[in-house]
C-alpha cells in the first residue's frame, strides 16, 4: 500500500484499506450505478440553474459578498475538472439512492482510482472492476490545460498528519504534470496577498504570482477566513480549481431542492429544510464533514448521534436502510468526471460513514 502512496492504510490500531474482504458487483448493479450517477449529474445542472437563476444562493450560508462571483462562475463556466464522489445506498434490489455529493475537495480519491486496481490485478486478473478514473482525470487536465490563466499550476492544502490530504495532493499533482503543467505545491496557510495593477493578487514563498490554484481545502472556509474578501477583489486574475460555484453542490442545502424539482425521483431521498416528513430520517448540517453532526433516528428513536464541531442549519433526510454485513455498512463512492461516470470506491462504516470508515476493493463478477 505504502509503495502505492497510500501511506494511510492503518489509523492506529485501526485498519483503513481493508482486504479481508470485497464487494462482488454483477453486470447489471454495475451499470445500475453507472446509470444512476449520470441521471444524478443531470439533476444537479438542472438545480444549479434553478438555484442561481431564482437567486437561492442565501439559503446555503454563502456570504454576500461571495455570491457575485458563484453566480458568474456558474454563468461564465471557468476551468475545471468538474469532478467528484456521490456517495450512495444501494443494495442491488432497488435503485441507488443519492445521500450527497462530495465536488469541492473528495477525498478517498487514490484508492478508488488507483489502489483499488492494482489489488484487483494482483488478485482477481480474470474480473472487471468500475474504474476508469486515473484515466479520466488524467484526459481531464489534458483538456483544460489549455485555458489555464498559467500552465504553472500551484497546488495548495493543509498538510495532515494521516497523510490523506498530502498524498491526495501529490497525486493530482502527477496528473498535471503527465498533461503537461508546471506544478508548484504549497501549505495553504503558506499563500500571501499583495496588490498589483490594482487588484488583490496571492503569491506564494518565493513572491510569485499565483494564477492557477488547485485547492483541497473547502471554499467555505475560504470564505470564512480573514482574507477570503480579497477574492472578490482578484479580479479573475487566479484560475480556482475547482471553481467556486461547487459552493452549491457541495453543501446539503441543495438536497431539499433536488427533491422539490424532482419528487419522488428514483434516484433521490426526500429531504427538508425545515423539519423530517416522518418519524424516521437522518439530520446533517448542511456544510459538516467526515459524518459530525450527524443523529439518525428510525421510528421516533435515536439510533446514534456523533459528534463534531459543525452547527448552524440542517436539513432533515430520509433514512435509507444500508446493508448489514455484520455491522458492516457500505457506502458506494460513484465518482464522476465532467459529467461521465468514472469508478467506484466502497466504504464501510456502522451507521454513519465516518472518517474512520474503511476503504474495501471491489470486483465486477
Amino acid at each position: 500500500m505504502e509503495a502505492l502512496g497510500l501511506v494511510w492504510h492503518s489509523v492506529g490500531t485501526a485498519t483503513y484499506w481493508n482486504e479481508a474482504a470485497c464487494y462482488s458487483f454483477r453486470p447489471r448493479e454495475a451499470r445500475e450505478i453507472r446509470e444512476a450517477t449520470a441521471e444524478l449529474y443531470r439533476l444537479f445542472v438542472e438545480a444549479g440553474h434553478y438555484v442561481v437563476e431564482q437567486g437561492l444562493l442565501g439559503r446555503f450560508g454563502i456570504p454576500d459578498w461571495c455570491q457575485p462571483l458563484v453566480t458568474e462562475a456558474w454563468r461564465s463556466s471557468p476551468p475545471a475538472l468538474n469532478y467528484g464522489r456521490f456517495d450512495l445506498g444501494f443494495d442491488g434490489d432497488g435503485p441507488p439512492k443519492l445521500f450527497e455529493f462530495n465536488c469541492d475537495t473528495p477525498t478517498s480519491l487514490i484508492e478508488a482510482a488507483v489502489v483499488q486496481w492494482f489489488w484487483k490485478e494482483e488478485v482477481f486478473p480474470a474480473l472487471g472492476q468500475i474504474n476508469d478514473l486515473h484515466e479520466a482525470l488524467g484526459a481531464k487536465w489534458a483538456d483544460i490545460a489549455p485555458y489555464l490563466a498559467d500552465p504553472v499550476v500551484h497546488f495548495g492544502h493543509v498538510p495532515d498528519r494521516a497523510g490523506e490530504d498530502s498524498v491526495t495532493t501529490a497525486y493530482m499533482m502527477d496528473l498535471a504534470r503527465e498533461a503537461g503543467l508546471e506544478t508548484v505545491g504549497i501549505a495553504m496557510r503558506d499563500i500571501g496577498l499583495a496588490t498589483r495593477d490594482g487588484a488583490a493578487c496571492f503569491l506564494d514563498l518565493q513572491g510569485r504570482e499565483i494564477r492557477t490554484l488547485y485547492k483541497l481545502y473547502p471554499w467555505e472556509w475560504m470564505a470564512a477566513e480573514d482574507f477570503g474578501p480579497r477574492i472578490a477583489q482578484n479580479a479573475n486574475r487566479t484560475t480556482w480549481i475547482e471553481p467556486i460555484w461547487k459552493m452549491i453542490w457541495s453543501n446539503k442545502a441543495i438536497l431539499p431542492i433536488l427533491w422539490n424539482l424532482f419528487p419522488r425521483h428514483p434516484n433521490l431521498l426526500w429531504a427538508r429544510a425545515d423539519g423530517p416528513a416522518s418519524t424516521s430520517y437522518v439530520r446533517k448540517p448542511v456544510l459538516a464533514r467526515e459524518g459530525g453532526n450527524v443523529e439518525v433516528v428510525r421510528d421516533g428513536t435515536t439510533l446514534t448521534a456523533t459528534d463534531g464541531p459543525y452547527v448552524g442549519p440542517a436539513i432533515w433526510q430520509d433514512l435509507y436502510p444500508l446493508p448489514d454485513f455484520d455491522g458492516n455498512r457500505p457506502v458506494i463512492g460513484s465518482w464522476i468526471v465532467d459529467g461521465e461516470p468514472a469508478g467506484v470506491g466502497v466504504r464501510e462504516d456502522g451507521l454513519v460513514t465516518s472518517n474512520l470508515a474503511r476503504f474495501v476493493p471491489h470486483v465486477v463478477d
